[in-house]
């Protein structure tokens, strides 16, 4: 694992870690940014009710999302670091909680709602466990490492689609969020902080930050595929609506020495 990520960076320019280590998970990162249920948002055909669903899980996602950039804060190793961070964390309470708020209202939901917002599905649960106690154990490096796939892979997947905005304002509103030159450079900011922090020639090091990254990265298309309230790596609706035949979510699979439901590391976990 570790020698395809440092054979990977030594074809980049100035070996930027953070770019080895999305290349190396390219299936999964791939299946994540062009998921079916992107691709309807893209088209403005996603139905309310698997929007719905998303945005209920997201918002107890995004508050321990929060949680853990806090606690990668306070492993920052010098101001830089934490003012990169802190504003990362501006980003996640100032804007994207209280809007995914807003849009669970437009699209009939509510967070008072009966059976809504009260329990984490596992895929949810299972993913936040992972940043968190990766955040809370590990080095400033390696909670980047954790929390760096969902940031980083919403502003490649909203790129695209913020080019040709969907009708639907709903769609329109969100891919905004994440489609503009701010969102960019922060992503930019961050992904350039880990570049700083890691160190290539530690091979200890680098392997276990191509396992968070790996994790993190899968738990990022499984969540696409929990809004469908379909079983991981059966795929979803293609764009059109149409429920697709077996399609697979790409490398979305967890396994063996990944985090367990509970969120504890077990088996393969590189440098424990």
């Amino acid at each position: 694992m570790i020698s395809d990520v440092l054979h990977i960076m030594s074809e980049m320019p100035g070996s930027r870690v953070s770019l080895g280590l999305r290349e190396r998970g390219k299936s999964a990162w791939a299946a994540a940014t062009s998921h079916p249920i992107v691709r309807q948002i893209g088209a403005g055909t996603l139905p309310y009710e698997t929007f719905r669903r998303y945005f209920e899980q997201n918002i107890l996602y995004l508050e321990d999302y929060a949680r853990a950039i806090g606690l990668i804060i306070g492993k920052s190793p010098d101001y830089d670091a934490a003012d990169v961070l802190s504003r990362f964390l501006r980003q996640i309470v100032g804007i994207e909680i209280p809007s995914n708020v807003d849009f669970l209202h437009r699209v009939g939901g509510s967070p008072g709602t009966a059976g809504a917002m009260t329990a984490m599905l596992p895929v949810t649960y299972g993913y936040t466990r992972h940043l968190l106690y990766t955040s809370a154990q590990g080095s400033c490096a390696e909670g980047l490492a954790a929390v760096l796939p969902c940031q980083w892979s919403y502003g490649e997947l909203a790129a695209p689609l913020a080019a040709a905005l969907p009708a639907e304002p709903v769609y329109a509103d969100w891919v905004s969020m994440f489609g503009n030159d701010s969102y960019s450079a922060l992503v930019a900011e961050t992904t350039g902080l880990l570049d700083r922090l890691a160190d290539p020639g530690d091979a200890a090091a680098m392997a276990r930050l191509a396992w968070i990254f790996d994790i993190s990265t899968r738990y990022e298309v499984q969540f696409w595929d929990m809004a469908y309230d379909v079983p991981t790596g059966h795929g979803g609706p293609d764009a059109d609506g149409g429920l697709t035949d077996g399609e697979p979510a790409g490398d979305g699979g967890l396994t063996d020495g990944e985090p367990a439901g509970d969120g504890v590391l077990t088996g393969k976990e590189p440098g424990r």
